[in-house]
């Protein structure tokens, strides 16, 4: 019997499954776990150096929105990107960045409720889901109960858009999906209230009544029963990837089975969406504060929520494989602008309704903790396509 040398088949010739799926990424492992360290890193350490940032309230308070210390949407949004990362890697810095965030936050006292001050909720509740920590439960018990019952509601009960200086009466924001909508259900579903849940979903239809563009499948900004306009009609990056980041989230979530209507108008809603950010989608991989202006500058926080939802939609099978490919050149040109300091760079600050274009188009650029946390969430699904 002789031995057989078995010569290597050419590439060419192997099936598509058997080839290794990172061949076309064009990318290294290492260089983006090295950058998601670097971006917890600075997103612990952002300051506003000069107070140019800081929210300043008629009673005297003074609202810090950029740095990690606050307790607002910006930092709410930290908590998840950093929650998702210890999902994926177990990493027990990010374990104790949350859990001393708040524990600081506890000892400091409760901010006034309204919208963006839910945020932090989204990730306590997954924190009390795994810890089981009973000094959390009351926090998710008052929070969840005053948004069912007491948070400000539009006609046809959507929930308005109050914030800290402003109740913006009779507004509807795609900023609420996000900040509080997704809190509710995950909060719901953890302390066994099913009408949360109800709610939540309610609120994802009402949203997408009054603010989705039929011609594009993109969405506005923000909508008014005072008036029943979209303000300036703008078709805003950063608001359109809080749809992409969490109706992939919700679908999860509540985990819908196949057959589930809302699951379908959800899938349908989104892929609406993301066959029109695949042809906006900039010559740098990155997006545009106005999705279809092409004058306004592109922003690397949008760009990195439209490439996590993408990304996270493709893997879990609710939209076409065809569009991962949009999502992986977004999250390539979000690696690009992380700093060797661990900066996400390009990031526009937040971000009010405004009644015309140009104010969104004049918005300031700066390092803000949501920044961050957004380049998290798409660095840390893009990793998946290295497992």
């Amino acid at each position: 019997m002789t031995n057989q040398i078995l010569k290597p088949t050419h590439p060419h010739h192997l099936p598509e499954l058997l080839r290794h799926q990172t061949a076309g990424l064009d990318a290294d492992r290492a260089d983006y776990r090295g950058a998601i360290d670097r971006l917890i890193d600075n997103l612990v350490s952002i300051e506003d150096e000069t107070g140019e940032f800081l929210l300043r309230l008629e009673d005297g308070r003074v609202i810090d929105t950029k740095g990690w210390h606050g307790f607002e949407w910006t930092q709410g949004v930290g908590l998840y990107g950093m929650y998702k990362h210890w999902e994926l890697t177990g990493d027990p810095k990010a374990w104790d960045i949350m859990i001393n965030w708040f524990e600081d936050r506890f000892k400091e006292g409760m901010p006034s409720r309204n919208i963006n001050t839910v945020a932090p909720f989204l990730t306590l509740a997954y924190l009390y889901e795994r810890t089981g920590n009973r000094m959390y439960l009351p926090y998710l018990d008052v929070w969840g109960e005053w948004v069912y019952n007491d948070l400000p509601r539009t006609e046809e009960g959507g929930f308005q858009h109050i914030v800290y200086n402003s109740v913006n009466d009779q507004q509807l924001w795609d900023d609420t999906l996000m900040m509080s909508v997704l809190p509710l259900a995950k909060i719901g579903l953890l302390l066994g209230r099913p009408h949360y849940v109800e709610e939540a979903k309610r609120q994802f239809l009402i949203h997408i009544k009054y603010l989705t563009d039929r011609k594009t499948g993109l969405w506005f900004h923000g909508w008014t029963f005072d008036g029943r306009h979209n303000f300036a009609n703008a078709l805003w990056g950063r608001g359109n990837s809080w749809v992409t980041i969490v109706i992939p989230e919700f679908i999860e979530l509540l985990n819908l089975p196949k057959d589930d209507v809302l699951r379908t108008f959800l899938i349908d809603t989104l892929e609406a969406q993301v066959k029109t950010l695949a042809k906006v989608q900039a010559p740098s991989g990155l997006w545009r504060t106005i999705l279809d202006d092409e004058t306004s500058y592109e922003e690397a926080a949008a760009s990195a929520g439209f490439a996590y939802g993408i990304l996270k939609a493709v893997r879990k099978g609710y939209i076409s494989r065809e569009y991962e490919a949009i999502g992986v050149r977004g999250a390539k040109a979000v690696r690009d602008h992380i700093s060797a300091e661990g900066e996400l760079t390009q990031v526009s600050f937040g971000t009010p309704v405004f009644n015309s274009i140009q104010e969104y188009k004049d918005v300031p650029l700066t390092s803000m903790p949501f920044g961050q946390a957004m380049a998290l969430l798409a660095m840390g699904e893009f990793m998946y396509r290295f497992i």
